[in-house]
Protein backbone atom coordinates (compact mmCIF):
# COMPACT_ATOMS: atom_id res chain seq x y z
CA UNK A 1 0.00 0.00 0.00
CA UNK A 2 1.30 3.61 -0.81
CA UNK A 3 1.68 5.68 1.40
CA UNK A 4 1.92 9.61 1.83
CA UNK A 5 4.92 10.82 3.23
CA UNK A 6 3.55 14.37 3.17
CA UNK A 7 0.93 13.48 5.37
CA UNK A 8 3.57 12.09 7.80
CA UNK A 9 5.60 15.00 7.36
CA UNK A 10 2.98 17.47 7.68
CA UNK A 11 1.63 16.18 11.38
CA UNK A 12 5.54 16.43 12.32
CA UNK A 13 5.82 20.09 11.47
CA UNK A 14 2.06 20.53 13.51
CA UNK A 15 3.50 19.41 16.66
CA UNK A 16 4.70 22.40 19.49
CA UNK A 17 8.02 22.17 20.56
CA UNK A 18 10.13 23.43 23.45
CA UNK A 19 7.52 23.35 26.06
CA UNK A 20 6.26 20.85 28.81
CA UNK A 21 2.97 19.77 27.49
CA UNK A 22 0.71 17.45 29.36
CA UNK A 23 -2.68 15.74 29.00
CA UNK A 24 -5.57 14.56 30.72
CA UNK A 25 -7.20 12.32 29.11
CA UNK A 26 -10.15 11.04 30.69
CA UNK A 27 -12.86 8.05 28.95
CA UNK A 28 -16.73 9.45 29.23
CA UNK A 29 -17.68 6.58 30.91
CA UNK A 30 -19.15 8.14 34.06
CA UNK A 31 -18.25 10.12 37.63
CA UNK A 32 -14.55 10.93 38.05
CA UNK A 33 -13.14 8.73 40.68
CA UNK A 34 -10.48 10.24 43.11
CA UNK A 35 -7.94 7.83 41.00
CA UNK A 36 -8.85 9.94 38.20
CA UNK A 37 -9.24 13.25 39.49
CA UNK A 38 -5.30 12.85 41.41
CA UNK A 39 -3.93 12.26 37.63
CA UNK A 40 -5.83 15.00 36.30
CA UNK A 41 -4.55 17.23 39.41
CA UNK A 42 -0.99 15.85 38.83
CA UNK A 43 -1.19 16.00 35.04
CA UNK A 44 -2.50 19.95 35.37
CA UNK A 45 0.83 20.69 38.61
CA UNK A 46 3.52 19.36 36.30
CA UNK A 47 2.13 21.65 33.29
CA UNK A 48 1.58 24.02 35.27
CA UNK A 49 4.97 24.17 37.65
CA UNK A 50 7.06 24.28 34.60
CA UNK A 51 5.24 26.94 32.48
CA UNK A 52 4.38 24.58 30.14
CA UNK A 53 0.39 23.63 28.42
CA UNK A 54 -2.49 21.42 29.61
CA UNK A 55 -4.53 19.65 27.23
CA UNK A 56 -7.79 18.16 27.76
CA UNK A 57 -8.41 14.90 25.52
CA UNK A 58 -11.32 12.97 25.18
CA UNK A 59 -10.96 9.60 24.64
CA UNK A 60 -13.90 7.46 23.23
CA UNK A 61 -12.99 5.10 21.37
CA UNK A 62 -13.90 2.29 23.35
CA UNK A 63 -17.85 3.06 22.27
CA UNK A 64 -19.41 0.22 24.46
CA UNK A 65 -18.31 2.22 27.73
CA UNK A 66 -19.68 5.58 26.80
CA UNK A 67 -21.84 7.07 29.37
CA UNK A 68 -24.05 10.01 28.11
CA UNK A 69 -23.58 13.05 29.89
CA UNK A 70 -20.07 11.93 31.11
CA UNK A 71 -18.19 14.63 29.06
CA UNK A 72 -20.30 17.11 31.09
CA UNK A 73 -19.53 15.35 34.02
CA UNK A 74 -15.41 15.88 33.14
CA UNK A 75 -15.80 19.52 32.40
CA UNK A 76 -17.56 20.52 35.00
CA UNK A 77 -15.31 18.84 37.63
CA UNK A 78 -12.31 20.18 35.80
CA UNK A 79 -13.99 23.70 36.34
CA UNK A 80 -15.13 23.54 39.56
CA UNK A 81 -11.35 22.27 40.88
CA UNK A 82 -9.64 24.80 39.34
CA UNK A 83 -7.74 22.91 36.17
CA UNK A 84 -8.23 24.66 33.62
CA UNK A 85 -7.39 23.66 30.16
CA UNK A 86 -5.06 25.86 27.30
CA UNK A 87 -6.20 23.12 24.90
CA UNK A 88 -9.28 20.76 24.16
CA UNK A 89 -12.46 19.92 22.66
CA UNK A 90 -14.29 23.15 23.32
CA UNK A 91 -11.20 25.67 23.14
CA UNK A 92 -9.17 24.22 20.05
CA UNK A 93 -5.84 24.51 19.84
CA UNK A 94 -2.88 23.76 17.38
CA UNK A 95 -3.23 19.78 17.05
CA UNK A 96 -6.90 18.78 17.15
CA UNK A 97 -8.63 17.50 17.03
CA UNK A 98 -9.26 16.52 21.20
CA UNK A 99 -11.34 14.10 20.88
CA UNK A 100 -10.46 10.63 19.44
CA UNK A 101 -13.42 9.39 17.52
CA UNK A 102 -12.82 12.65 15.27
CA UNK A 103 -9.48 11.63 14.95
CA UNK A 104 -10.10 8.51 13.46
CA UNK A 105 -8.54 8.54 10.03
CA UNK A 106 -5.39 9.41 11.52
CA UNK A 107 -4.42 5.89 13.14
CA UNK A 108 -5.05 3.74 10.34
CA UNK A 109 -2.65 5.91 8.24
CA UNK A 110 -0.34 4.98 11.58
CA UNK A 111 -0.86 1.54 11.86
CA UNK A 112 -0.33 1.44 8.30
CA UNK A 113 3.30 3.22 8.37
CA UNK A 114 3.65 0.38 11.03
CA UNK A 115 3.16 -1.97 8.97
CA UNK A 116 5.54 -0.68 6.45
CA UNK A 117 8.49 -0.32 8.57
CA UNK A 118 8.51 -3.87 9.35
CA UNK A 119 6.79 -3.22 13.18
CA UNK A 120 3.11 -4.13 12.53
CA UNK A 121 1.35 -6.58 10.35
CA UNK A 122 -1.95 -7.65 9.36
CA UNK A 123 -3.97 -10.22 10.95
CA UNK A 124 -6.99 -11.88 9.45
CA UNK A 125 -7.47 -14.48 11.98
CA UNK A 126 -11.01 -15.47 13.33
CA UNK A 127 -10.30 -14.57 16.60
CA UNK A 128 -8.07 -11.56 15.81
CA UNK A 129 -10.46 -8.98 17.62
CA UNK A 130 -8.54 -10.63 20.81
CA UNK A 131 -6.42 -8.42 22.93
CA UNK A 132 -5.85 -11.08 25.66
CA UNK A 133 -2.15 -11.65 26.71
CA UNK A 134 -3.03 -15.17 25.92
CA UNK A 135 -2.66 -14.53 22.21
CA UNK A 136 0.22 -16.66 20.93
CA UNK A 137 2.05 -14.82 18.62
CA UNK A 138 4.43 -17.92 17.47
CA UNK A 139 0.82 -20.01 16.37
CA UNK A 140 -0.21 -16.93 14.19
CA UNK A 141 -0.03 -18.03 10.79
CA UNK A 142 -0.37 -14.39 9.48
CA UNK A 143 2.88 -12.72 11.31
CA UNK A 144 4.88 -13.90 8.56
CA UNK A 145 2.17 -13.71 5.21
CA UNK A 146 3.75 -12.39 2.41
CA UNK A 147 3.23 -9.39 0.90
CA UNK A 148 1.34 -11.69 -2.26
CA UNK A 149 -0.72 -13.08 0.33
CA UNK A 150 -1.82 -10.02 2.23
CA UNK A 151 -2.73 -8.51 -0.57
CA UNK A 152 -5.17 -11.45 -2.08
CA UNK A 153 -6.75 -11.06 1.68
CA UNK A 154 -7.20 -6.97 1.23
CA UNK A 155 -8.41 -7.29 -2.33
CA UNK A 156 -11.29 -10.40 -1.34
CA UNK A 157 -12.37 -7.74 1.58
CA UNK A 158 -11.04 -10.39 4.57
CA UNK A 159 -12.10 -8.75 7.73
CA UNK A 160 -8.54 -8.04 9.35
CA UNK A 161 -6.96 -6.14 12.57
CA UNK A 162 -3.51 -4.74 12.72
CA UNK A 163 -1.10 -6.03 15.42
CA UNK A 164 2.41 -5.11 16.90
CA UNK A 165 5.00 -7.37 15.86
CA UNK A 166 6.78 -7.51 18.98
CA UNK A 167 10.86 -8.42 18.57
CA UNK A 168 11.02 -12.40 19.32
CA UNK A 169 14.75 -11.61 21.06
CA UNK A 170 16.09 -9.55 23.38
CA UNK A 171 14.69 -6.53 26.19
CA UNK A 172 12.86 -3.73 26.16
CA UNK A 173 13.66 -1.13 28.87
CA UNK A 174 12.02 1.58 29.85
CA UNK A 175 12.10 4.47 32.25
CA UNK A 176 9.71 5.73 34.82
CA UNK A 177 10.40 9.07 37.12
CA UNK A 178 9.12 6.58 40.37
CA UNK A 179 9.99 3.04 39.42
CA UNK A 180 13.26 3.63 37.42
CA UNK A 181 14.64 1.60 34.97
CA UNK A 182 12.63 -1.71 34.51
CA UNK A 183 13.34 -4.09 32.13
CA UNK A 184 11.90 -7.11 30.68
CA UNK A 185 12.15 -9.90 27.72
CA UNK A 186 10.26 -8.87 24.78
CA UNK A 187 9.44 -12.95 24.47
CA UNK A 188 6.62 -12.29 27.44
CA UNK A 189 5.38 -9.28 25.44
CA UNK A 190 2.11 -10.14 23.24
CA UNK A 191 1.32 -8.83 19.48
CA UNK A 192 -1.28 -6.42 20.79
CA UNK A 193 -4.00 -5.47 19.20
CA UNK A 194 -3.46 -1.99 17.57
CA UNK A 195 -6.14 -1.33 14.58
CA UNK A 196 -9.64 -2.72 15.10
CA UNK A 197 -11.43 -4.38 12.78
CA UNK A 198 -13.80 -1.25 12.99
CA UNK A 199 -10.82 0.98 12.07
CA UNK A 200 -10.90 2.33 15.57
CA UNK A 201 -7.65 1.99 17.14
CA UNK A 202 -7.32 0.47 20.58
CA UNK A 203 -6.24 2.71 23.82
CA UNK A 204 -2.76 1.87 23.62
CA UNK A 205 -2.31 2.86 19.95
CA UNK A 206 -4.27 5.63 19.89
CA UNK A 207 -2.22 7.33 22.96
CA UNK A 208 1.07 6.49 21.54
CA UNK A 209 -0.06 8.30 18.46
CA UNK A 210 -1.99 11.22 20.18
CA UNK A 211 0.70 11.58 22.95
CA UNK A 212 3.07 12.21 20.29
CA UNK A 213 1.06 14.30 17.55
CA UNK A 214 -0.20 16.61 20.37
CA UNK A 215 3.25 16.95 21.71
CA UNK A 216 3.33 15.51 25.06
CA UNK A 217 6.43 15.79 27.04
CA UNK A 218 5.01 14.02 30.19
CA UNK A 219 2.91 10.80 30.66
CA UNK A 220 0.78 10.32 33.75
CA UNK A 221 -1.04 7.58 34.30
CA UNK A 222 -1.90 4.65 36.78
CA UNK A 223 0.70 1.80 37.77
CA UNK A 224 -1.66 -1.01 36.00
CA UNK A 225 -0.07 0.39 32.75
CA UNK A 226 3.62 -0.33 33.72
CA UNK A 227 3.08 -3.74 31.93
CA UNK A 228 1.77 -2.14 28.60
CA UNK A 229 4.97 0.74 28.79
CA UNK A 230 7.77 -1.73 26.93
CA UNK A 231 4.92 -2.00 23.92
CA UNK A 232 4.50 2.16 24.10
CA UNK A 233 8.49 2.27 23.96
CA UNK A 234 8.39 -0.01 20.81
CA UNK A 235 6.40 1.57 19.03
CA UNK A 236 7.66 5.11 19.68
CA UNK A 237 11.25 3.01 18.59
CA UNK A 238 9.44 1.92 15.39
CA UNK A 239 8.20 5.49 14.52
CA UNK A 240 11.29 7.02 15.47
CA UNK A 241 9.76 9.55 17.83
CA UNK A 242 11.36 10.79 21.23
CA UNK A 243 9.87 9.09 24.10
CA UNK A 244 8.17 11.07 26.90
CA UNK A 245 8.72 11.27 30.74
CA UNK A 246 6.50 8.25 31.77
CA UNK A 247 5.10 8.73 35.60
CA UNK A 248 3.15 6.21 36.83
CA UNK A 249 1.20 6.44 39.78
CA UNK A 250 0.46 3.75 42.09
CA UNK A 251 -3.22 2.96 42.90
CA UNK A 252 -5.26 4.91 45.39
CA UNK A 253 -6.78 1.86 48.09
CA UNK A 254 -9.61 1.44 50.01
CA UNK A 255 -7.39 -0.29 52.84
CA UNK A 256 -4.27 -2.42 52.47
CA UNK A 257 -5.68 -4.97 50.40
CA UNK A 258 -8.09 -3.69 48.45
CA UNK A 259 -8.48 -0.86 45.31
CA UNK A 260 -10.97 2.44 45.96
CA UNK A 261 -13.91 1.25 43.28
CA UNK A 262 -16.92 2.82 42.89
CA UNK A 263 -18.83 -0.81 42.88
CA UNK A 264 -17.53 -1.12 46.33
CA UNK A 265 -19.19 2.23 47.44
CA UNK A 266 -16.40 4.34 47.42
CA UNK A 267 -16.95 7.54 46.42
CA UNK A 268 -16.11 9.87 43.10
CA UNK A 269 -15.45 13.35 43.30
CA UNK A 270 -19.16 14.40 42.89
CA UNK A 271 -19.97 11.95 46.04
CA UNK A 272 -17.42 13.74 47.89
CA UNK A 273 -18.73 17.12 47.20
CA UNK A 274 -22.38 16.12 48.00
CA UNK A 275 -20.90 14.56 51.29
CA UNK A 276 -20.44 17.86 52.24
CA UNK A 277 -16.37 17.98 51.18
CA UNK A 278 -15.29 21.52 49.73
CA UNK A 279 -13.46 20.94 46.77
CA UNK A 280 -10.37 23.16 47.58
CA UNK A 281 -9.82 20.58 50.26
CA UNK A 282 -10.61 17.59 48.56
CA UNK A 283 -7.85 19.07 46.09
CA UNK A 284 -5.56 19.30 48.67
CA UNK A 285 -6.14 15.61 50.46
CA UNK A 286 -6.15 14.19 47.17
CA UNK A 287 -2.66 16.41 45.94
CA UNK A 288 -1.09 14.39 48.67
CA UNK A 289 -2.16 10.77 47.78
CA UNK A 290 0.75 9.65 46.75
CA UNK A 291 2.98 12.69 46.33
CA UNK A 292 5.06 14.21 49.16
CA UNK A 293 6.79 18.07 49.30
CA UNK A 294 10.26 18.17 49.53
CA UNK A 295 13.03 20.21 51.71
CA UNK A 296 11.67 23.01 53.71
CA UNK A 297 7.67 21.84 53.09
CA UNK A 298 8.37 18.65 54.16
CA UNK A 299 6.19 19.13 56.77
CA UNK A 300 3.77 21.27 55.11
CA UNK A 301 -0.33 19.76 54.96
CA UNK A 302 -2.22 22.34 53.86
CA UNK A 303 -1.59 24.01 50.22
CA UNK A 304 -3.30 25.98 48.16
CA UNK A 305 -3.70 25.22 44.30
CA UNK A 306 -1.39 27.78 44.07
CA UNK A 307 1.11 26.65 46.87
CA UNK A 308 0.92 23.33 45.21
CA UNK A 309 1.90 24.94 41.63
CA UNK A 310 5.11 26.01 43.45
CA UNK A 311 5.79 23.19 45.63
CA UNK A 312 4.49 20.29 42.81
CA UNK A 313 8.08 18.37 41.75
CA UNK A 314 7.46 14.63 40.35
CA UNK A 315 10.60 13.62 42.10
CA UNK A 316 7.96 13.89 44.96
CA UNK A 317 5.62 11.11 43.72
CA UNK A 318 5.95 7.96 45.49
CA UNK A 319 5.78 4.04 43.91
CA UNK A 320 3.83 2.94 47.40
CA UNK A 321 0.32 2.55 47.26
CA UNK A 322 -1.71 5.55 48.97
CA UNK A 323 -4.74 4.77 51.61
CA UNK A 324 -7.41 7.20 50.98
CA UNK A 325 -8.83 7.76 54.86
CA UNK A 326 -11.64 9.37 55.06
CA UNK A 327 -11.03 10.84 59.04
CA UNK A 328 -7.80 12.40 57.27
CA UNK A 329 -10.52 13.71 54.39
CA UNK A 330 -12.69 15.15 57.66
CA UNK A 331 -9.19 16.67 59.25
CA UNK A 332 -8.49 18.89 56.07
CA UNK A 333 -12.15 19.87 55.54
CA UNK A 334 -12.64 21.01 58.72
CA UNK A 335 -9.19 23.05 58.38
CA UNK A 336 -10.59 24.93 55.40
CA UNK A 337 -14.12 25.54 56.71
CA UNK A 338 -12.29 27.13 59.54
CA UNK A 339 -10.51 29.36 57.43
CA UNK A 340 -13.01 30.62 55.26
CA UNK A 341 -13.83 34.26 55.64
CA UNK A 342 -17.15 34.22 57.98
CA UNK A 343 -19.20 35.51 54.84
CA UNK A 344 -17.69 32.80 52.33
CA UNK A 345 -19.05 29.93 55.34
CA UNK A 346 -22.09 31.32 55.28
CA UNK A 347 -22.70 31.00 51.99
CA UNK A 348 -21.23 28.11 51.73
CA UNK A 349 -23.50 26.72 54.96
CA UNK A 350 -27.01 27.98 54.04
CA UNK A 351 -28.32 25.86 52.03
CA UNK A 352 -27.47 22.67 54.71
CA UNK A 353 -29.20 24.97 57.58
CA UNK A 354 -32.01 25.74 55.24
CA UNK A 355 -32.54 21.51 54.74
CA UNK A 356 -33.30 22.24 58.67
CA UNK A 357 -34.36 25.56 59.72
CA UNK A 358 -37.50 26.54 57.50
CA UNK A 359 -38.19 29.19 59.89
CA UNK A 360 -37.74 31.95 57.52
CA UNK A 361 -37.33 34.42 60.93
CA UNK A 362 -33.99 32.81 61.44
CA UNK A 363 -31.26 34.40 60.09
CA UNK A 364 -28.98 31.74 58.43
CA UNK A 365 -25.76 34.18 59.12
CA UNK A 366 -26.19 34.17 62.78
CA UNK A 367 -26.63 30.41 62.51
CA UNK A 368 -23.43 29.67 60.75
CA UNK A 369 -21.32 31.95 62.95
CA UNK A 370 -22.05 29.62 65.77
CA UNK A 371 -21.19 26.50 63.61
CA UNK A 372 -17.79 26.96 61.73
CA UNK A 373 -15.18 26.29 64.41
CA UNK A 374 -17.46 22.97 65.24
CA UNK A 375 -18.24 21.57 61.84
CA UNK A 376 -16.02 19.21 59.65
CA UNK A 377 -18.40 18.63 56.66
CA UNK A 378 -21.34 20.67 55.57
CA UNK A 379 -23.47 17.63 55.70
CA UNK A 380 -23.30 17.63 59.44
CA UNK A 381 -25.42 20.59 60.05
CA UNK A 382 -28.75 19.94 59.67
CA UNK A 383 -28.87 17.63 62.45
CA UNK A 384 -27.04 20.19 64.40
CA UNK A 385 -29.16 23.03 64.02
CA UNK A 386 -32.45 21.19 63.54
CA UNK A 387 -33.70 22.49 67.28
CA UNK A 388 -33.80 25.94 65.31
CA UNK A 389 -36.80 25.39 63.83
CA UNK A 390 -38.97 23.07 66.08
CA UNK A 391 -37.86 22.16 69.43
CA UNK A 392 -37.28 18.33 69.94
CA UNK A 393 -38.94 16.16 72.75
CA UNK A 394 -36.05 16.18 75.49
CA UNK A 395 -35.71 14.68 78.49
CA UNK A 396 -36.22 16.43 82.11
CA UNK A 397 -32.80 14.55 83.00
CA UNK A 398 -31.28 16.71 80.23
CA UNK A 399 -31.15 19.70 83.31
CA UNK A 400 -29.18 17.97 85.48
CA UNK A 401 -25.16 18.55 84.60
CA UNK A 402 -22.80 18.19 87.81
CA UNK A 403 -20.18 20.41 85.94
CA UNK A 404 -22.65 23.16 86.08
CA UNK A 405 -23.96 22.20 89.69
CA UNK A 406 -27.67 22.15 88.24
CA UNK A 407 -30.55 19.90 88.76
CA UNK A 408 -34.16 20.08 88.53
CA UNK A 409 -35.08 22.08 91.69
CA UNK A 410 -31.65 24.49 90.48
CA UNK A 411 -32.83 25.02 86.89
CA UNK A 412 -36.27 25.49 87.98
CA UNK A 413 -34.81 28.39 89.91
CA UNK A 414 -32.77 29.58 87.42
CA UNK A 415 -35.49 29.86 84.56
CA UNK A 416 -38.12 31.79 87.17
CA UNK A 417 -35.29 34.17 87.36
CA UNK A 418 -34.30 34.21 83.54
CA UNK A 419 -37.64 34.69 81.77
CA UNK A 420 -39.01 38.33 83.72
CA UNK A 421 -35.29 39.40 83.12
CA UNK A 422 -35.46 38.39 79.31
CA UNK A 423 -38.76 39.59 79.28
CA UNK A 424 -37.99 43.30 80.48
CA UNK A 425 -35.05 43.90 77.67
CA UNK A 426 -35.73 46.74 75.56
CA UNK A 427 -34.45 45.85 72.59
CA UNK A 428 -33.51 42.05 71.54
CA UNK A 429 -29.50 42.56 70.71
CA UNK A 430 -27.01 39.51 71.10
CA UNK A 431 -25.53 42.11 73.71
CA UNK A 432 -28.52 42.67 75.21
CA UNK A 433 -29.38 39.19 76.03
CA UNK A 434 -25.22 38.79 77.03
CA UNK A 435 -25.51 41.51 79.73
CA UNK A 436 -28.82 40.31 81.04
CA UNK A 437 -28.25 36.77 81.68
CA UNK A 438 -24.56 37.43 82.70
CA UNK A 439 -25.69 40.38 85.16
CA UNK A 440 -28.48 38.22 86.39
CA UNK A 441 -25.58 34.90 87.39
CA UNK A 442 -23.82 37.70 89.20
CA UNK A 443 -26.78 38.88 91.23
CA UNK A 444 -28.14 35.10 91.72
CA UNK A 445 -24.49 34.60 93.30
CA UNK A 446 -24.14 32.08 90.63
CA UNK A 447 -21.90 30.57 88.11
CA UNK A 448 -22.71 31.49 84.56
CA UNK A 449 -22.81 28.10 84.15
CA UNK A 450 -25.29 26.65 86.61
CA UNK A 451 -27.66 29.48 85.04
CA UNK A 452 -26.77 29.61 81.31
CA UNK A 453 -27.09 25.37 81.50
CA UNK A 454 -30.33 24.97 82.15
CA UNK A 455 -31.67 27.77 80.10
CA UNK A 456 -29.54 26.44 76.80
CA UNK A 457 -31.44 23.13 77.52
CA UNK A 458 -34.71 24.60 77.53
CA UNK A 459 -34.21 26.50 74.21
CA UNK A 460 -32.60 23.87 72.17
CA UNK A 461 -33.63 20.49 74.08
CA UNK A 462 -30.29 18.90 73.28
CA UNK A 463 -27.42 18.14 75.54
CA UNK A 464 -24.92 19.26 72.67
CA UNK A 465 -25.26 22.54 70.26
CA UNK A 466 -23.66 25.03 68.11
CA UNK A 467 -23.32 27.79 70.30
CA UNK A 468 -23.88 28.46 73.67
CA UNK A 469 -27.30 30.04 75.34
CA UNK A 470 -26.88 33.50 75.05
CA UNK A 471 -26.52 33.03 71.18
CA UNK A 472 -29.23 30.81 70.68
CA UNK A 473 -31.60 32.71 73.19
CA UNK A 474 -30.94 35.65 70.56
CA UNK A 475 -30.99 33.78 67.15
CA UNK A 476 -34.38 32.44 68.21
CA UNK A 477 -35.65 35.82 68.83
CA UNK A 478 -37.80 36.94 72.03
CA UNK A 479 -41.13 35.30 71.71
CA UNK A 480 -39.55 31.99 70.71
CA UNK A 481 -37.42 31.99 73.01
CA UNK A 482 -39.40 33.09 76.11
CA UNK A 483 -41.84 30.60 74.77
CA UNK A 484 -39.55 27.64 74.98
CA UNK A 485 -37.97 28.93 78.13
CA UNK A 486 -41.75 28.67 80.06
CA UNK A 487 -42.01 25.40 78.25
CA UNK A 488 -38.98 23.91 80.32
CA UNK A 489 -40.47 25.73 83.88
CA UNK A 490 -43.31 24.00 83.25
CA UNK A 491 -41.30 20.51 82.47
CA UNK A 492 -39.60 20.87 85.12
CA UNK A 493 -42.65 21.10 87.16
CA UNK A 494 -43.40 24.75 88.05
Amino acid sequence: MDLDMKFFREMEERIPKGKVRTRFAPSPTGYMHVGNLRTALYTWLIARHAGGTFILRIEDTDQGRLVEGAVDVIYKTMAECGLTHDEGPDVGGPVGPYIQSERRSLYSKYAQLLVEKGAAYYCFCEKAEEESSGWDREADPCRNLSQEEIDVNLMAGMPYVIRQKIPQEGTTTFHDVSFGDITVENKTLDDQVLLKRDGLPTYNFANVVDDHLMGITHVVRGSEYLSSAPKYNLLYEAFGWEIPTYVHCSPVMRDQHNKMSKRHGDPSYEDLVAQGYLTDAVLNYVALLGWAPKGELGEKEIFSLAELVDAFDIAGISKSPAIFDIAKLDYFNATYLRALPPAGFAKAAEPYIRQAVKNPAIDPAAVAALLQARCEKLTDIPEKVDFFDALPGYDVSFFTNKKSKTDSQVSRTMLEAAIPVLEALPAWTLEGVHDALIGLAETLGVKNATLLWPVRIALAGKLVTPGGAVEICHILGREEALRRLRAGLEKLGA
